[in-house]
């Protein structure tokens, strides 16, 4: 039993530099002026290596030298993958190549130029990049059209999208940011694992040294409603702060503050310390998950002439996604709390991996290094 165990930490942990980050996205910037347009295209280095096989060496580490030398292929790639219409087909061609650094690794920067066979109208876009490998995968695009700027996020349903240089009406861009906060909470590994991490004991109490099962639904819905509603309210606080440009963290800082709030978390479920009052928890590292959020809407871009609508539409976007999550954990965690498989497979068992993951993000985090290569 305990070799099991370790090997299925071990597997666990292999596979925790994949998790320890956000699920796979590129930002897609692009701008139209007539039959000119530009474009800013950030990849992550890792998922061209995925699809192109950057390492050469296979040292685990991508150089400046290895993605030159596959810059014809690069491009090719890209360009196969992305399509942009304004009367026709434009015709695009990669014309500078950069590495640039964001809050989850190395991204290449591929700034595009072309020409479209018309100055006016809508401009159409067809997205492909890595759906046919990573169905998860995302791009966050803010495109203006003439003046006019959108934003959305582009997944493998999104089709041909289209745009005139006519503004966007304000309950289309709150419907928008309503969606992408709950796309951005399921995707966001770490912040769930915090979440699920608080809610594991929720349908337990402690007594006499040990973990048994609520008395009844109620008490366990009460101590959910607690946490939830604890943890909302402050990362919507800094969430909001941050965005508005108000308040400003270093990245490394918050992510590394983000890993050691599910060590913690998943901590205090073995070796119980704060049992009773696990709202503040919620809300203490809450604050900081909400810097985290932050970073993610800053990359897709608020628009100026509905920021704070569109903020509550974020908000209430998450906190959505985090009502689903509760509201499929927490029967399933009430029916079993009593037996063996919760209280030692899922509560232990689950708070043990759970703390060794965000150990191996913390490391990675605070120290900039990767613990394990992919």
């Amino acid at each position: 039993m305990m070799l099991r165990f370790a090997l299925l930490c071990a597997l666990i942990c292999a596979h925790a530099a994949a998790w320890a980050h956000k699920a796979s996205d590129s930002y897609l910037v692009v701008d139209a002026k007539g039959a000119a347009v530009s474009v800013q295209w950030d990849i992550a280095l890792r998922d061209i290596d995925f699809a192109l096989g950057l390492d050469g060496d296979g040292n685990g580490e991508i150089t400046w030298g290895e993605l030159r030398a596959r810059r014809s292929n690069l491009e090719a790639w890209a360009l196969s993958n992305l399509d942009l219409e304004r009367g026709g087909t434009c015709k695009l061609q990669l014309a500078d190549l950069q590495v640039d650094e964001h809050t989850d690794g190395g991204y290449a920067v591929l700034h595009i130029a072309g020409t479209c066979p018309e100055s006016a109208g809508e401009l159409g876009l067809g997205y492909r990049l890595l759906f046919d490998m990573d169905n998860l995968h995302r791009g966050l695009l803010r495109v203006t059209v003439d003046g006019t700027t959108h934003t959305t996020v582009l997944s493998p349903t999104s089709g041909v999208m289209r745009w005139g240089p006519q503004a966007v009406s304000r309950l289309a861009q709150f419907q928008h940011y309503l969606v992408e906060g709950v796309w951005h909470i399921w995707i966001g590994f770490d912040h769930i694992l915090f979440l699920v991490s608080l809610l594991l004991p929720a349908v337990l109490f402690h007594s006499v040294n040990r973990w048994r099962g609520a008395h009844s639904f109620a008490d366990a819905g009460r101590e959910v409603l607690w946490v939830v509603t604890s943890f909302t309210a402050a990362h919507s606080i800094t969430l909001s702060l941050a965005a508005l440009g108000w308040v400003s963290l270093p990245s490394r800082v918050v992510e590394s503050a983000i890993a050691l709030s599910v060590v913690l978390a998943a901590a205090n479920n073995l070796w119980p310390v704060v049992v009773h009052r696990r709202w503040l928890v919620a809300f203490s590292f809450g604050l900081i998950h909400g810097f985290g959020f932050a970073s993610v809407l800053a990359e897709l871009g608020l628009p100026s002439d509905a920021l704070v609508l569109s903020l509550i539409g974020f908000n209430l976007g998450v906190e959505a996604g985090q009502l689903a999550i509760v509201a499929a954990f927490l029967p399933a965690a009430y029916w079993l709390r009593n037996t063996p498989l919760y209280q030692r497979g899922i509560f232990v068992g689950g708070s043990v991996l759970t703390m060794l993951v965000a150990l191996v993000w913390l490391m990675e985090r605070a120290l900039d290094f990767k613990l394990i290569s992919p």
